[in-house]
């Protein structure tokens, strides 16, 4: 089977599909991606147009298939220690400070391979020794959080990692798990992972936490959508809390109950 195009029709359909069920915008420029990462799809149920396999998922007949197609169009790329100094921040303003004999708890919100989740707990275990605390990562794909829960990465992966932490904390794969480095089960005990769409009110039971890392995914929202998905994560942040943001990510003009104590970095009163 050829490769399938795609009309103007076509794409603004699943525009608006992935939109209303994640909050992403998907621009113009994005049509590449989705022809690319949705091509195997239609040939895997033999369709000729992007209409048959849009009518399928929208029929509420095939939900698995619908996360799936979730699942190959929100998979976004993440490493180790990504942008480290929000980490020197969470290190010297806040672990190195904390006194409370309660269990520190942040929450990775949108975690997907679970890089960033694994980061932070390097971290807690460090600084915050014969203290409890706990980490919790969310994400809509269900693909990637299989793979966070593994905590199993190539070796290509750990760049980023200090080497004490590498020593401490993973372990490298040998014979037939060589080149490949699994994060220590110390570590992956504390971390769990869980879907979250953060697009819908988030469920009480998740509890509220110290520090709330979102970070580069707001860069895939509209305005609506970002105040929305803040507005939907606050209830969680414990008062006085931390609110953390990518590099390229702004809370400007959103009317949330947070105050920016420097760029990328917000407070709850």
């Amino acid at each position: 089977m050829s490769e399938s195009m795609i009309t103007d029709q076509e794409f603004a359909l699943f525009q608006r599909l992935i939109y209303k069920i994640a909050g992403i915008s998907l621009s113009e420029v994005k049509k590449v991606l989705l022809v690319g990462r949705l091509q195997k799809r239609l040939r895997h149920y033999n369709f000729d147009t992007f209409s048959q396999y849009y009518r399928m998922l929208a029929s509420g007949n095939a939900p698995e298939e619908l996360q799936m197609m979730v699942d190959l169009l929100t998979t976004n790329e993440t490493y180790f220690f990504r942008e480290p100094k929000h980490f020197d921040f969470l290190r010297d303003e806040i672990l190195l400070k904390w006194r409370s004999p309660t269990t520190f708890r942040v929450w990775s919100a949108a975690s997907s391979s679970g890089e960033e989740a694994y980061t932070l707990a390097m971290m807690l275990a460090e600084h915050l020794p014969n203290k409890p605390w706990e980490i919790v990562g969310s994400d809509i794909s269900t693909r990637v959080l299989e793979k966070a829960r593994r905590g199993h990465y190539p070796l290509n992966r750990i760049e980023g990692i200090p080497p004490k932490f590498l020593n401490k904390y993973c372990l490298k794969g040998v014979r037939s798990q060589a080149n490949t480095l699994l994060i220590s089960s110390e570590l992956r005990s504390q971390v769990s992972f869980q879907q979250v769409n953060l697009t819908l009110p988030v469920d009480r039971s998740l509890g509220k936490f110290e520090v709330i890392f979102l970070r580069n995914v707001m860069i895939y929202f509209d305005q609506e959508t970002k105040r929305k998905v803040v507005n939907n994560l606050l209830p969680h942040l414990a008062p006085g809390g931390y609110f953390i943001i990518g590099h390229s990510e702004t809370l400007n003009g959103l009317d949330v109950a947070l105050t920016a104590t420097r760029p990328t970095i917000y407070r709850k009163a």
